[in-house]
Formats: structure tokens, sequence, C-alpha cells
């Protein structure tokens, strides 16, 4: 698996999360628990992973939804 996107921002990480899914592209979560670590203040942030075969396309598409600033290099 590799990471897809990395944020902070909750509605940036639902809409990525949907936006996989409607295209049948299998993702998980990195860290989304982390906030009983953290406090709940929202400073350590969240992964994307989608699998290797998966990436160009999931890329592709968070591009054509003019998210290509938050795409992980």
């Amino acid at each position: 698996m590799r990471e897809l996107i990395k944020t902070n921002d909750p509605v940036l990480l639902t809409f990525v999360e949907a936006l996989l899914k409607e295209a049948a592209i299998d993702c998980a979560v990195a860290d989304r628990h982390m906030s009983v670590l953290e406090g709940s203040i929202g400073v350590l942030p969240r992964r994307v992973l989608v699998a290797d075969e998966q990436l160009e396309d999931a890329r592709a598409l968070l591009g054509d939804a003019g998210l290509a600033k938050w795409i992980s290099p």
C-alpha cells in the first residue's frame, strides 16, 4: 500500500474516501484513531493508503477532482 494523501482536514479525508469508493478503488485510512493520543486537537495527519496497482488511477481521480495539490509525491 502506498500513501495517496496526508491531511488533518476531516472533510477532505471523507471526500477522498467517497471519491475512491465510488471509483471502486480500495483504500485504508492510517492513523485515524491517533486523536486518542493527541487529545483530539487534530495535530497528527491521517493518511489515505491505496494498493500499489491502483495508485496511478487514484492519483488521476484526485487530479480530475481538483485535489492535485494534496497528492503525496
